[in-house]
């Protein structure tokens, strides 16, 4: 799926019970994140460590929702084997998990073609992040090969981003910000708007050719 583009209001069957899409996410962001196979190494660390990181996603009004082509039965041994190995999971493990064995919800998400379904070295790219807004539009994606795990500090530190510029609509974050540090104030917004809009100041920083592009706050 592109950016931008409306999740369709699947219906699955997840560790959790039956959820129709659009309902289950209600005015929350979500995490949908994908993996190729249960009882795989990697994958077990990342739900784990998503799932350790549940309060962190909780104060964003983040919702996680992972995904696997595995069947039900399979995933609530896996959630079992995830949560002896990471101990630090708090209570009961606290998203559900999809079962999609037969691939389609993994194509119709955009995630491996029609034709590709049933290959099995094609569906090891099932690796698929998608942040989607409350109003059921993909913000962010990412795609990870099976020989990298995803960094959760990074899934957040993007829905901060993408909150806060939602929020503001005149600023973007630059490269490795996290949330207090200075942003980016957009160049479509002139100098007169800027000193209303930040009335605290924000710096203007000159560049050797002369375009007036670069300016930056931390009064937000």
């Amino acid at each position: 799926m592109r950016l931008g583009q409306t999740v369709p209001n699947f219906e699955a069957d997840t560790t959790k019970g039956p959820i129709k899409f659009h309902e289950w996410q209600g005015n929350s962001w979500v995490v949908l994140f994908s993996h190729p196979a249960d009882f795989t190494p990697v994958c077990t660390t990342e739900l784990g460590r998503i799932a350790v990181h549940q309060p962190e996603f909780a104060k964003r009004n983040t919702k996680c929702l992972a995904h696997s082509v595995d069947a039900l039965h399979s995933h609530v041994d896996w959630v079992n084997d995830i949560k002896s190995y990471c101990l630090d999971i708090p209570g009961d493990f606290p998203y559900p998990i999809i079962a999609d064995p037969t691939r389609d919800l993994a194509v119709s998400l955009g995630m491996l073609d029609e034709e590709q379904k049933k290959d099995p070295e094609v569906g090891k790219t099932i690796r698929a992040l998608f942040i989607i807004s409350p109003d059921h539009k993909v913000r962010l994606s990412m795609f990870y090969p099976m020989s990298t795990g995803r960094n959760v500090d990074e899934i957040l530190r993007t829905i901060d981003s993408l909150q806060l510029t939602d929020r503001l609509k005149v600023v973007a974050t630059p490269a490795n910000w996290t949330p207090g540090t200075k942003v980016m104030i957009l160049p479509t917004v002139t100098d007169a708007e800027a000193h209303k809009l930040f009335p605290k100041g924000f710096d203007k920083v000159s560049m050797p050719s002369g375009v007036n592009y670069v300016r930056t706050t931390e009064n937000y």
